[in-house]
């Protein structure tokens, strides 16, 4: 019985770290690119506040969301990020190709979250940054990008990604 238990735990632990190792590579494929001079581009939020990721990033890692009202994965993932930035996390959104400032507004309020938006309604900034998926989130420490993962994302990843990027 032990014998067979420890089998188990062995293949546990081969498939746990191939899952990791495909994960990894699956973000290393799909990463954004950056687009030159990212961190010092203005960005406008719906409400109207003017920022640069150079700035946000400059005392704490940022935790760039690339997001969607209309896509189904982000469902799941927009609620951990606005739980992050209750948190006092630093969090900037970007809502692709969304609508209007004000249908990005009433889905912000009819789903009661609350960050800070850029409203991407042409999908401009996401194609200068080559999104190709959402949710797609990216951390920015001291104007550098730290990490970048696409697809659904625990609110503990987000977490350790964070910690990861403050730490080192």
């Amino acid at each position: 019985m032990a014998s067979k238990l420890r089998r188990w735990l062995r293949e546990g632990l081969i498939l746990l770290a191939l899952l990791v190792v495909v994960t990894l590579l699956v973000d290393a494929w799909r990463a954004p690119q950056v687009p030159p001079s990212f961190d010092s581009t203005p960005l406008q939020t719906v409400d109207g506040e003017t920022v640069t990721l150079a700035k946000l990033s400059d005392e704490k890692p940022v935790l760039l969301y690339f997001w969607a009202s209309w896509c189904g994965v982000c469902r799941f993932t927009t609620p951990d990020v606005a739980r992050l930035h209750q948190e006092g996390v630093n969090v900037m959104t970007i809502a692709l190709r969304s609508g209007s400032e004000a249908d990005v507004s009433r889905w912000l309020t009819r789903k009661n979250v609350t960050f800070p938006v850029i409203n991407d309604a042409s999908g401009e900034i996401s194609r200068r940054w080559e999104i190709s998926v959402t949710p797609t989130l990216v951390i920015v420490s001291k104007g550098e990008v730290v990490s970048t993962t696409s697809g659904w994302t625990s609110y503990w990843g987000m977490k350790l990604r964070l910690w990861w990027a403050n730490t080192f």
